[in-house]
């Protein structure tokens, strides 16, 4: 049986990838945003139509059915490995981290499955320059799970006891 904070993790994994979905299907539906194309909101954030066929920042573009499949089996790999660490992890902060993670992994993972590519929407800007790609939830709840894995693992960890009980405790 799966310890609670386990559940909690891939209830989050869930979450993540529903909501994921429920906003992009608003942005290319009722805010019709493929056909606007720019949706100006703030001085410093604009909704903007993207269609991502690669990774990260959009490198490793996919150009042939090949390379769209290749990235879908690598990404529901990296999925995978999230996945098996999540259940192996004793770490209540560290599940939610990796919930996040695998979250944005499966919403974007669908995207490319069902459209082959991925659909981003987040613009940030000051003026013209743009440190960033256009994003996604997906990609935040990524970012933000990866951050925060990065911070607690800078956090030294005690040591199980011999009790046998590696089960997920912690609270923070």
């Amino acid at each position: 049986m799966l310890a609670r904070p386990r559940i909690e993790g891939l209830g989050l994994a869930l979450l993540v990838a529903v909501v994921d979905r429920i906003v992009k299907a608003v942005m290319v539906g009722p805010l019709m945003l493929r056909d606007i194309g720019v949706i100006d909101l703030l001085p410093f954030f604009d909704l903007r139509y993207a269609e991502n066929y690669g990774v990260s920042f959009g490198m490793f573009t996919a150009t042939s059915m090949e390379m769209r499949y290749g990235l879908i089996i690598v990404t529901a790999l990296i999925a995978l490995g999230v996945t098996v660490w999540m259940l192996r992890e004793t770490l209540r902060g560290d599940i939610l981290a990796l919930g996040l993670v695998l979250g944005g992994a499966l919403g974007n993972i669908y995207d490319r499955l069902t459209l082959g590519y991925v659909i981003d929407y987040a613009d940030l800007h000051i003026g013209g320059w743009r440190p960033f790609a256009i994003f996604n939830l997906a990609d935040v709840a990524i970012t933000f799970g990866v951050l925060i894995l990065l911070a607690r693992s800078f956090k030294s960890r005690e040591k199980p006891n011999d009790s046998g009980d590696h089960t997920a405790t912690e609270n923070a």
